[in-house]
């Protein structure tokens, strides 16, 4: 009989240790997904920058003058003359 009356007391004993090693589990998932976080973090901030000199280089070889001398260079490419310019009008 005297077993009887330490069953309700084991298990209440077992759900408070489950209930503990369920706390350090969430703590455990909530480091791992706090790190992960911080990786991505960095990662967008590596992005940002990257954007931005990708920005730069962009505005820098779209000046007029930048693809005026690709099409001359590159391409042999040159403004036609005023005679060779022709006006049509409906």
């Amino acid at each position: 009989m005297s077993y009887f009356k330490f069953l309700p007391l084991a298990g209440l004993m077992l759900a408070v240790v489950l209930s503990g090693v369920s706390v350090v589990y969430a703590k455990y998932l909530s480091r791992k997904a706090f790190v992960e976080l911080q990786v991505l973090h960095a990662e967008r901030r590596q992005i940002d920058v990257e954007w931005g000199r990708l920005q730069l280089e962009e505005s820098t070889l779209a000046t007029h003058a930048k693809v005026e001398k690709a099409a001359d260079r590159e391409l042999k490419m040159h403004r036609p003359r005023w005679g060779d310019v022709v006006v049509i009008r409906r």
